[in-house]
């Protein structure tokens, strides 16, 4: 299993990108934390490191790639919920590890960055580190929205990317919304007939273990009954059984918990983990690769698989 231990994944065409970035007179003598004191447009982010108590943290060796939002983000973050008047009325467990997600355990200069995900010190279920999407094609984005204003800001113990966003830890609602590649799997969530409003139920507390299928995948799928040109073509009571046997509710098994025969029980029945050859899900009459494992987010892990289950 260690070969899928998800660090840091290429999930469409690996591409270089190029920002605009500090030129190579800046003053590299400052910390990551002295150079966002050093700096007025990153005010709030030092507030918000101190009242977290993480300034120590970023002021040791690192290496640190920090993702600093703007003073304007901040603001953006406290205007989206009326009982945050400050940052200190943020809960402080809440505001650590919003702030740790935005901070990598290595220094990440901009011409490194790719259709990757990677993980933060931000942390999901059962302390695993939660990842951070990044996507440079058609223009760079970091968890679905969030874009660099200001790159390679060189520290002594790090790099500074300037955001314009405070970017808050996905859930697995959110890592499939913010990825094309699910494009289908979310509208199939999303289908206006389903009894069960699978967006608020994955957006819960879980923990919750999904099997994600790819765009690719449901499109296999959907070739395999001449009936089916499309999604809403899909029974209802079909489709609810499917997508109900790709959810774990109430466990984050990550990559390196799953053996060699185990039974895992889904919502819509149970599956069987082959590790014989790579990683696979073998269910009903059908068997799904795990192609990209352990992507954490905030209340659970996603596995992408290259075939939709059927029960």
């Amino acid at each position: 299993m260690k070969n899928f231990k998800f660090l840091i994944f290429a999930l469409l065409t690996v591409s270089l990108v190029t920002f605009s970035s500090c030129g190579d007179d800046e003053d590299t003598t400052l910390s990551i934390v002295d150079t966002a004191i050093d700096s007025e447009n990153l005010s709030s982010l030092v507030d918000a490191l101190t009242e977290a108590d993480l300034v120590s943290t970023l002021q040791g060796n690192g290496p640190f790639t920090v993702f600093a939002p703007t003073n304007a983000a901040f603001q953006a973050l406290l205007d989206s919920n009326p009982e945050w008047n400050t940052i200190s009325d943020i809960d402080k467990a809440t505001l650590t590890n919003v702030l740790k997600f935005h901070v990598l355990a290595a220094d990440v200069k901009s011409s490194a960055l790719t259709d990757s995900y990677t993980t933060t010190l931000a942390e999901g279920p059962n302390a695993e580190q939660i990842v951070l999407q990044i996507d440079v094609t058609g223009g760079v984005k970091f968890n679905g929205s969030a874009t660099p204003t200001t790159t390679d800001i060189e520290a002594t113990n790090g790099t500074i990317h300037i955001i314009d966003e405070v970017m808050l830890p996905p859930t697995v609602v959110n890592l499939a919304l913010n990825n094309d590649i699910f494009s289908t799997l979310v509208a199939a969530l999303t289908r206006a007939d389903l009894t069960t409003d699978y967006v608020s139920v994955l957006n819960g507390d879980g923990p919750f273990t999904v099997f994600a299928p790819t765009n690719d995948a449901f499109q296999a799928l959907l070739d395999s009954n001449a009936d089916w040109n499309s999604l809403d073509d899909i029974p209802v009571e079909t489709l609810t059984a499917v997508l109900n046997y790709h959810v774990v509710s109430g466990a984050n098994v990550q990559s390196d918990q799953l053996s060699d025969g185990q039974e895992v029980g889904a919502l819509g029945g149970e599956f069987t983990i082959d590790l014989s050859d790579g990683v696979k899900v073998v269910g009903g009459s059908s068997t799904a690769t795990v192609v990209l494992a352990d992507a954490q987010g905030s209340n659970g892990v996603v596995h992408v698989i290259d075939t939709v289950l059927i029960p």
